[in-house]
């Protein structure tokens, strides 16, 4: 062969490179980036994010890019950004909701257009029951599982008889639903109210009428920081402890809320001290990119991108082989933040749950110190009535 004609030859296949690699594949997030609870999809988006950063633009080796969209907490906009994603961006793997309503809203009609949904938060037992799916996962917990830990710590702690205060919408349900699976003793009330309330004043004064020996709230974002303010306003903290799961003593709401939340326990299925060395780094590269400590919804979205990486590198990017995707998305052969991961029969975790405690440390900020694990390689109630499509 000529030495020009091979030189051509060379010069073709360096062109053609570029156009041969790998094209990255589209991670459509939906979450709630406006309101009070924005924050709650700033520390998604942010602990999604950081893993593929911390990566150079990959997940399990493989390009991605995430799209992002603010659903302002609303299904119908939800809807349209999953349309729009699907539609005209080409996405082939959703994630990012926070809210339970707006899940329920979203993942059904998602998951039957073959597309991969992935739940980074909303955990609603509808989806985990009878409404599960083979194209749905929940990397983070199903609803019930925070409260189910308080429950039990509650009734062991002697408490008998506990008032209970959670949003009228499907996580609120299922949340107090959990606590009550474990608790033993009576309720002084069991009161719902608007989703996205600040003004806590009536039921407050119900409260404080039904004299209980202790309080159970399911309150995330605004909300919870507006009803522990104004319960420590009229001075009920210090004769009625109030309890909760994670959601409503995160990280950043502990800074709003500050020595009002001393004391408190609350379920989790993490924390930023759990001593697993996935941990250790996800924590320390958050803190270094964000300059604060990872709140809960941070760490699932973490999780979720490093599942989802994982899977991705098992199907070599082919995101259009979906039973392969889904058979490596559920094997979760990743190393988790929790130490332990697997998944059950309806795709929701099997991990350990814990019982923490607000603290205050020495630099003056306010966090969560884990206590003990009060159920191990734990479920949910809704396997059994999960029938996979």
């Amino acid at each position: 062969m000529k030495r020009s004609v091979l030189v051509a030859m060379m010069l073709a296949l360096v062109a053609a490179g570029p156009c041969q690699a790998m094209e990255a594949v589209k991670i459509g997030m939906i979450t709630t980036l406006s309101t009070k609870a924005g924050y709650l999809g700033e520390e998604t988006r942010d602990g999604f994010q950081l893993a593929i950063d911390m990566e150079d633009g990959r997940l399990g080796g493989i390009p991605v890019e995430l799209l992002v969209d603010d659903d302002g907490r609303k299904p119908e906009k939800a809807k349209q950004i999953a349309d729009r994603f699907i539609k005209r961006d080409g996405v082939k793997i959703l994630t990012g909701i926070v809210f339970s309503n707006v899940a329920i809203a979203v993942v059904p009609k998602v998951v039957r257009q073959d597309m991969i949904y992935v739940s980074t938060n909303a955990g609603p037992s509808l989806l985990a029951g009878k409404g599960c799916h083979a194209n749905y996962f929940n990397v983070a917990y199903q609803n019930d599982n925070p409260d189910e830990v308080v429950g039990k710590y509650v009734s062991d702690a002697g408490f008998k008889n506990v008032y209970l205060l959670a949003p009228n919408y499907p996580a609120g349900k299922d949340h107090l639903g959990g606590f009550k699976r474990y608790y033993t003793g009576t309720l002084a009330g069991e009161v719902y109210t608007k989703l996205g309330q600040s003004d806590y004043a009536a039921e407050i004064a119900a409260l404080r009428a039904a004299a209980p020996d202790a309080v159970y709230f399911f309150l995330p974002g605004g909300m919870g920081i507006n009803f522990l303010k104004q319960y420590t306003q009229a001075e009920l903290n210090r004769t009625i402890p109030v309890f909760g799961p994670a959601f409503s003593f995160d990280e950043r709401l502990l800074q709003a809320v500050k020595d009002t939340a001393i004391g408190v326990k609350n379920g989790s299925q993490w924390t930023h001290d759990l001593d697993f060395p996935a941990n250790h780094l996800f924590v320390d590269a958050f803190r270094k990119a964000h300059g604060r400590t990872p709140t809960l919804y941070a760490s699932q979205g973490y999780e979720a991108a490093r599942l989802l990486g994982s899977a991705l590198k098992k199907v070599n990017g082919k995101v259009d082989d979906l039973a392969a995707l889904r058979s490596a998305i559920r094997s979760a052969d990743f190393d988790s933040i929790r130490g332990k991961f697997a998944f059950s029969a309806n795709q929701h975790p099997i991990q350990n749950l814990y019982i923490r405690e607000v603290v205050k440390t020495e630099d003056g900020t306010y966090t969560n110190k884990t206590l003990k694990a009060v159920f191990t390689d734990h479920s949910n109630v809704y396997v059994d009535e999960c029938k996979m499509k």
